[in-house]
């Protein structure tokens, strides 16, 4: 999310290392789910009066179009401004959170909350699990260049990212739910290591891309679950949509320095619509969004959730 390249090569392993844990509820499960052998450490699903902001103690909500000294931009070329707005992120009253990119006097708005905590990480020996079931905006209905520029994201970035802001992919950066322009799929993606190129061949990271499950990406809700396990040899990430697992990243593609800046250290969660940028830019063949590109399409997310093993 942070930085993409607009060549969108798949440099993912094959799935030779399976997870140990049982992703079978996930599809149709509208609660924070439990698993044998995980403790559910964190997680938010959003209770709360309609129209009310998310838990300030859970989230902070970023505004402008950069952090304070940080890349312009937010470092991906996206052209909208972050609010506090309501009318850009808020809680339906119905336990999910909605974040809804608006179109005013010709000014794209829209919103992205990170978490409060950065420690989310697995220990030596140890597997760690971020998972969040979001529904990404509905734009089946629209044309392909009335949903030019739309770019929902669940993802997390390294916890000394946080108050440097120019030391990225180094912190590492795991994408684990990614959409560009309505397409019917979902980008997973690791940046780590040095931009440009390095090991994760930056700015593209590597990444690889899934169909949902059951039903189309936009308008269902559909379970979005990103792994790292310690607890094999060579260590791996793995990344899920309704538990099918589509991308594999190990400690050996990357080499043992870059793995351990990228993993080891604690991470942060972060939600938001962005509009325009180098990813759907680089997907649509044109600058996005365009003037045909349609505003008010929310995001919603029913929970999202970290959890550890024992």
């Amino acid at each position: 999310m942070f930085a993409r390249a607009t060549t969108l090569a798949v440099l993912a392993s094959v799935l030779v290392n399976a997870s140990p844990l049982d992703f079978s509820q996930l599809a149709t499960n509208k609660k924070i789910p439990s698993y044998g052998g995980l403790q559910l450490t964190w997680s938010d699903d959003f209770n709360g009066n309609a129209g009310t902001l998310p838990s300030s103690a859970n989230w902070i909500i970023d505004t402008g179009t950069s952090y304070a000294g940080g890349p312009a931009q937010w470092g991906t070329g996206e052209v909208e401004t972050y609010t506090r707005n309501t009318a850009n992120v808020q809680l339906t009253g119905g336990s999910a959170l909605q974040i809804t990119p608006t179109l005013v006097n010709g000014q794209w708005q829209s919103a992205r909350i990170e978490t409060t905590q950065t420690g989310f990480t697995a220990a030596a020996g140890k597997i760690m699990r971020m998972e969040a079931r979001i529904l990404m905006p509905d734009v089946r209905g629209l044309s392909a260049a009335q949903a030019d520029g739309y770019w929902p994201a669940f993802w997390a970035l390294g916890a000394n990212f946080r108050g440097n802001y120019n030391n990225w992919p180094g912190i590492g950066e795991f994408d684990i739910m990614e959409n560009v322009n309505g397409q019917n799929k979902v980008w997973g993606t690791l940046h780590c290591g040095t931009n440009p190129g390095g090991p994760c061949d930056e700015t593209t990271g590597l990444s690889n891309t899934a169909a949902c499950v059951g039903s189309a990406c936009q308008g269902n809700y559909h379970v979005y679950s990103f792994e790292i396990d310690r607890s094999v040899n060579p260590e791996t990430l793995r990344w899920f949509v309704d538990g099918q697992q589509y991308l594999t990243v190990t400690e050996s593609q990357v080499g043992a320095a870059t793995w351990q800046n990228a993993v080891y250290d604690g991470h942060f969660i972060l939600l938001n619509v962005a509009m325009g940028g180098s990813f759907p830019n680089g997907v649509a063949g044109t600058g996005t969004p365009t003037a045909a590109t349609v505003p008010n399409v929310p995001m919603y997310v029913d929970y999202v959730a970290v959890y550890n093993s024992a």
